[in-house]
């Protein structure tokens, strides 16, 4: 099942991105792995605003999260998450289709995201989703702000690539 996030789901999103990011570790991305989970205070906004959903169990706990940005004209995915333990099982996608269906009600013309170019279970795989990669003189400015601020984080110490899926 997926539903908006709620206020006690904020705690377990943090833990399903510190498990999900020990994955990294394989590929010897480990500053990745390492790399502090959002804030609880970050979630919230997300979670007050109605951008934030989650996949969950039979016991309705969190396994999976979504967070959502509004960059005119589109929904930008600013993460998506699945516990490891819940991984392979459509999630992921369920989460991104629910999000569509919210883009598409407001209006927005699409979905972005930035991802690494080269880890299988990210660009490959919204890449069988339908997204495909946007060259840079086609991003609005606040993309470029999203990515500028990724490459301050040294998200860029890895390839990554910006893209799009229409509505």
């Amino acid at each position: 099942m997926t539903r908006e996030a709620r206020t006690e789901d904020l705690p377990k999103m943090r833990d399903i991105e510190v498990a999900a990011g020990e994955a990294f570790r394989t590929l010897n991305m480990g500053a990745i792995a390492d790399d502090a989970p959002p804030s609880l205070e970050a979630l919230t906004v997300y979670q007050q605003d109605a951008r934030a959903w989650v996949a969950t169990d039979s016991g309705d706990e969190a396994v999976a999260y979504i967070l959502i940005e509004v960059v005119e004209p589109f929904a930008h995915i600013e993460q998506v998450t699945v516990h490891p333990l819940h991984a392979r099982q459509g999630l992921g996608r369920k989460l991104i289709d629910k999000a569509a269906l919210w883009a598409a009600a407001r209006g927005l013309k699409g979905m972005t995201l930035t991802t690494f170019e080269r880890v299988p279970w990210n660009a490959p795989y919204y890449a069988r989703l339908g997204f495909h990669p946007v060259p840079e003189h086609q991003w609005p400015d606040a993309l470029h702000q999203i990515v500028q601020s990724e490459r301050a984080h040294g998200l860029d110490a890895w390839p990554r690539v910006v893209m799009k899926k229409n509505l």
